[in-house]
């Protein structure tokens, strides 16, 4: 499986340093040519503000971590854009895991594809219980468990692993991007959750759904592989993901964990 990923990665990102200065760029040249793509993280965006409103309360800032190159803000411009990294369209640097953000001043913090990248989860949440206002929490978006996401996910890409049974939080990381366990989700709100309950009493896991949308994110390429479905019949695509959202559990490549700061 992993010659084919190989063969379909893009010829623009093949020889790509993914710690590297380049890395947002040549991605933000490619969505450009993904108007696909785009829909798919358009819909992530109105998707967080959904739960943002249906979960979280209070006021204070809203901020994106790992914000990359299609901002939250696109959608809602109120949503603060940061990355590890700088980069074009980004308001700001902000290190997840010691945010520079004042005590109780944060109401919804949102994340995509970006909590595996995470070397030391716990610092993170620790962070968490210091920038939230109670009944603020964190919207995360990341690899699912199911058996097609643990199958694809696996085989992907070199730089990132996918380890159900790894035994630690803390994956060994030789960059921001370069290192990472996409099973790190699973880890900590599933396997581990009572661990996870028992650290951080603050924080409650108050919701987590799958995403349907992956048919049009698998077949668009995603930021690093070539598209494999024409755009003009993105709306036929719909239509076959509507069909089978009954199998979202097994066939869905993302989840969606909320965390709210008790009030």
């Amino acid at each position: 499986m992993s010659w084919l990923a190989e063969l379909l990665k893009d010829p623009s990102v093949k020889n790509i340093d993914v710690d590297g200065a380049d890395r947002l760029l040549v991605h933000s040249r490619m969505l450009e040519q993904k108007p696909m793509l785009k829909e798919v993280f358009t819909s992530f965006h109105h998707m967080f503000e959904r739960l943002d409103k249906q979960f979280l309360s209070g006021t204070g800032e809203r901020v994106e971590l790992g914000a990359g190159v299609f901002p939250i803000r696109h959608s809602y411009p109120d949503v603060l854009a940061t990355d590890i990294v700088p980069g074009p369209g980004l308001d700001r640097v902000l290190d997840a895991e010691k945010m520079d953000l004042p005590d109780n001043s944060v109401r919804v913090i949102f994340g995509q594809n970006c909590f595996h990248h995470f070397p030391h989860p716990s610092l993170f949440f620790e962070e968490l219980e210091r920038v939230l206002v109670p009944g603020g929490g964190v919207i995360f978006l990341e690899p699912f468990h199911g058996p097609f996401a643990a199958f694809l996910f696996r085989r992907m890409f070199r730089t990132e692993g996918y380890d159900k049974d790894f035994p630690s939080w803390e994956t060994p990381a030789l960059g921001p991007m370069n290192g990472a366990n996409q099973a790190l989700s699973y880890i900590v709100f599933e396997r581990d959750r009572a661990e996870f309950e028992q650290r951080f009493p603050q924080l409650d896991i108050v919701h987590q759904e799958t995403c349907s949308n992956y048919l049009m994110y698998l077949l668009s390429g995603g930021l690093n592989f070539r598209q494999l479905w024409p755009n003009w019949a993105s709306p036929l695509l719909s239509l076959f993901q509507y069909l089978l959202s009954p199998l979202d559990r097994w066939l869905a490549l993302h989840h969606v964990v909320v965390i709210r700061k008790k009030d």
